[in-house]
């Protein structure tokens, strides 16, 4: 069962967050409501979040300082944000939100229809890197395992690397298309470089995988042993 994806919903009056809720209930994910930036940044100790709409104007901790405070932890610093502000003080208001980490910037009222399509594509991203975390997690735990047993190391590890090597082509194919689609459409830059980190990332699981074919890195010296 593919577990859902949290998206932070960070705003002080309830009315927006129920239309929120409205607008990103078709997602089918997990929305985690936050009425403050202090309570946002509570609930980001725990869980892990695909991404975060934020409101700019909030009593208190504002969506800037919110958002800065976000940046500086290590656990958060790479979770998407996407402002949402009923005011627009021009380009110098807006550099401000990106400044402050945004990967997007959208005013009130915006369109539902919009805003939903810019967080699937986040919440996508995230489910693949969810997806290399894990084949990453049970390369490592088989190959740990396998070590055990010297006899059936060379036959164990190269079913394993060819199972988890056609796993990773799919998630490449997804990957790829997914940029194709981000790149056809003009989505906007924040999402497409987004799309091209995760792409970064599934090269270097793929030169992994590669490197533990037999004959070639820490694999040979393993195989050379039987």
């Amino acid at each position: 069962m593919v577990q859902k994806a949290k998206i932070l919903l960070v705003d002080d009056r309830p009315e927006n967050l129920l239309a929120l809720e409205a607008i990103l209930s078709a997602l089918d994910q997990t929305l985690v409501r936050a009425s403050s930036g202090e309570e946002a940044l509570k609930a980001l100790l725990t869980d892990d979040f695909a991404v975060i709409l934020l409101d700019v104007q909030m009593p208190g901790m504002d969506g800037f300082e919110t958002a800065a405070h976000i940046k500086r932890r290590e656990r958060t610093r790479d979770i998407p944000i996407i402002f949402l502000t009923a005011i627009n003080h021009g380009p110098h208001h807006t550099f401000r939100g990106y400044a402050a980490g945004a990967v997007d910037y959208i005013s009130k009222p915006f369109d539902p229809w919009v805003l939903r399509a810019k967080v699937s594509v986040f919440v996508e991203l995230y489910m693949k890197n969810c997806q290399l975390r894990e084949q990453a997690s049970l390369l490592r735990l088989q190959l740990e395992g396998n070590g055990n047993d010297a006899g059936g190391e060379a036959k164990e590890s190269a079913g394993l690397l060819a199972e988890l090597s056609a796993r990773l082509a799919a998630v490449e194919e997804q990957a790829e298309a997914l940029t194709k689609q981000l790149n056809d459409e003009s989505t906007d830059a924040a999402a497409v470089a987004t799309a091209a980190h995760l792409e970064r990332k599934l090269t270097g699981l793929r030169r992994a995988l590669d490197a533990l074919e037999p004959g070639t890195g820490s694999t040979s010296s393993v195989s050379s042993q039987n």
